[in-house]
C-alpha cells in the first residue's frame, strides 16, 4: 500500500502560478511513476504529467511549456509547477504512483481543487 498526499491547491487569476506537492509514504518501491491527473466536471479524468524515477516526463499536449513536472526521489515526493494558468485548467487535481514490483501497485491521491478564474 502506497498512500499519496497532496498539497498547493487553491484558487488564482489566469495568468498566474501554483506549485503543487504530493508526498508518498508506505511501500514504495524505487522503480515508479508518479505524476498528476485532473478531473473536471462533466469530464473525464486526464492525464496532466508523469515523471519515472529515472526522470523521464510526458505530458498532456495543452500543458506543454507551462507546467513543469519534478520529483525529489529521497523524500518520495513529487511537484507540478504550473505557470500562466488558464480557466480551462480549472479542476480536481490527483496525485498517481504506479510500480510494477511483484504485482502492480497503483495509488491515488484525495485530490485538491485549482480554480483559475479569468
Amino acid at each position: 500500500q502506497v498512500q499519496l498526499v497532496e498539497s498547493g491547491g487553491g484558487l488564482v487569476q489566469a495568468g498566474g502560478s501554483l506549485r503543487l506537492s504530493c508526498a508518498a509514504s508506505g511501500s514504495i518501491f524505487r522503480i515508479n511513476t508518479m505524476g498528476w491527473y485532473r478531473q473536471a466536471p462533466g469530464k473525464q479524468r486526464e492525464m496532466v504529467g508523469t515523471m519515472t524515477s529515472g526522470g523521464t516526463t510526458n505530458y498532456l499536449d495543452s500543458v506543454k511549456g507551462r507546467f513543469a513536472i519534478s520529483r525529489d526521489n529521497a523524500k518520495n515526493t513529487v511537484y507540478l509547477q504550473m505557470s500562466s494558468l488558464k480557466p480551462e485548467d480549472t479542476a480536481f487535481y490527483y496525485c498517481n504512483y504506479i510500480s510494477y514490483y511483484r504485482g502492480t501497485t497503483l495509488s491515488w491521491g484525495q485530490g485538491t481543487q485549482v480554480t483559475v478564474s479569468s
